[in-house]
């Protein structure tokens, strides 16, 4: 080999090294600028007190239960020194175009955190995308109705549904006439509880389902269902409540008709009232969500979304059977 070549293979070597010198170099100091990256900058100080707005369906005793739960979030808040103000903007009554205006207003307002149950989804979706796209922070509670969103809340309506039709079959002996108060038509919870139940009680032949009337989350008009029903079916043996309203609506007409007993009362949540007439073999069992958990769930992940938090996109708080043997225990 001559002075040339091994020259050239000198200086191939000696660049090669220079090139491999600079590009540890630029890692090393990539990697030290990486390293030096907080994470915890991402959060967000929050200086300023924080207004969150529920929307629920209508104006109803479930949702003190979820006002509850959001008021001891906001009180645990404030002993970190984050001041939350939780407002209901409630309709008195379950009507779609209402519950729109509240949803159209309160985006106006831009508070710091939206939280709706969805009454009707083809109209309520479309002003959530608006809220969104106004920079509220959005979350759905008690009704889904978009993935879209983030939601708190229990997704197994239909299996509900479906659990309380075994339940009131069995009671009943798997034979004889039943009825269904479906709650709100536009309410997709409600809507999925009466297609589980339907489902289910097909299953029996020898049930009949005699009425499916829509009540409106109203309670006295429940009342007024159940006691047509029973005029007109007064071999009744078992109602379906798709609602928390209309268990008891049916059990106030079915005690004051003297049939607390004959006539098997099957619904949803777990009231008061609903629980007095669990007591007294009124209604012999409801699926029962926790709704106190939506409520306190909501404010702490509304807070979390201005500080700049990743939450889940689903929290599901469940349901369960309650029944007099279990109330007793």
């Amino acid at each position: 080999m001559g002075i040339e070549s091994e020259l050239g293979r000198t200086i191939m070597f000696s660049n090669t090294r220079t090139l491999l010198a600079a590009t540890a170099l630029a890692f090393s100091m990539t990697t030290g600028a990486s390293l030096a990256f907080d994470q915890g900058d991402l959060i967000k100080k929050l200086d300023e007190p924080l207004t969150v707005v529920f929307i629920p369906k209508v104006i109803h005793p479930w949702y003190e239960v979820v006002a509850a739960g959001a008021e001891q979030a906001a009180k645990e808040l404030g002993t970190e020194g984050i001041e939350v103000n939780v407002i209901w903007d409630s309709p008195p009554q379950a009507d779609v175009a209402d519950h729109n205006r509240r949803i159209e207003t309160n985006i106006g307002r831009k508070p710091d955190g939206l939280a709706v149950s969805c009454l009707d989804p083809a109209t309520n979706v479309q002003l959530l995308g608006e809220a969104v796209a106004a920079d509220v922070n959005v979350i759905t509670f008690d009704t889904f109705c978009s993935e879209d969103f983030d939601f708190v809340g229990h997704k197994g309506d239909a299996q509900d549904g479906a659990d309380l039709a075994k339940f009131l079959a069995e009671k009943i002996g798997e034979t004889g006439k039943v009825g269904i108060l479906a709650g709100s038509l536009t309410a997709t919870n409600h809507a999925a509880r009466v297609k589980g139940f339907k489902e289910t009680i097909a299953q029996y032949p020898n049930i009949e389902i005699v009425f499916e009337q829509p009540d409106d989350d109203n309670l006295e008009k429940a009342v007024s269902l159940t006691e047509n029903a029973l005029q007109a079916n007064p071999d009744l043996k078992g109602i379906f409540g798709a609602n928390a309203s209309n268990p008891i609506g049916a059990a106030r007409a079915i005690k004051n008709a003297g049939k607390a007993g004959d006539v098997v009362i099957v619904g949803m949540d777990d009231l008061p009232e609903t629980l007095q007439f669990i007591e007294d073999g009124v209604i012999a069992g409801v699926k029962a969500q926790r709704q106190w958990e939506i409520g306190y769930w909501a404010v702490k992940y509304l807070v979390a979304k201005n500080q700049n938090h990743t939450i889940p996109h689903v929290h599901a708080t469940g349901s369960q059977i309650l029944t007099k043997d279990l109330l007793v225990k």
